[in-house]
């Protein structure tokens, strides 16, 4: 076994066309593993996979505005992660289940950051469900914290609620 190899096993990437195929079935699967509960199986269930495909296929290949971005975790060439940023804000990150604590999320955190400060925010904010005790852990172990605020989404089957975490960067 070769102790090295000629390219890097894990790394972060700008998400590229047709990555959207991965990134929603990434985002399903990490949803249904860490938010089943919370959100419940029929919220989940109704999610319209061909609509979310289309969505990231937009913000990847034509984001709303500067600021915003998509990246893709890669284990070898397979996308096992994903992170998505808009001015000031990580709206997304998620990792697949089978490749958690493999420090996909550290490097796709650290790489969002990095784009967030490259566009001029001196502040990350991150939504957390409800209940998400792990995503709690894992941000708060990167410096954020709770600011206190909260806000409810209308799932069309039940409300849920997330908090509000920031860290100036």
């Amino acid at each position: 076994m070769a102790l090295f190899s000629e390219a890097a096993d894990v790394s972060v990437r700008p998400a590229v066309p047709g990555d959207e195929v991965a990134v929603t079935a990434i985002q399903i699967e990490s949803w249904r593993s860490a938010h089943g509960d919370v959100l419940g199986a029929a919220v989940i269930d109704a999610l319209d996979v061909p609509r979310m495909q289309e969505q990231w296929a937009g913000a990847v290949s034509s984001p709303p505005g500067p600021g915003f971005a998509v990246l893709v975790a890669l284990a070898a060439d397979r996308i096992v992660g994903f992170a998505a940023v808009s001015p000031g804000q990580l709206v997304a990150l998620e990792v697949q289940p089978s490749h958690q604590r493999s420090g996909h999320g550290s490097r796709l955190l650290s790489a969002a950051v990095d784009r967030l400060r490259q566009d001029g925010s001196e502040e990350v904010v991150a939504w957390i469900l409800d209940g998400d005790s792990a995503r709690e852990q894992f941000l708060g172990g990167a410096g954020l914290g709770p600011d206190h605020r909260t806000r409810t989404l209308a799932t069309g089957v039940r409300d849920v609620v997330e908090h509000r975490w920031s860290a100036s960067i």
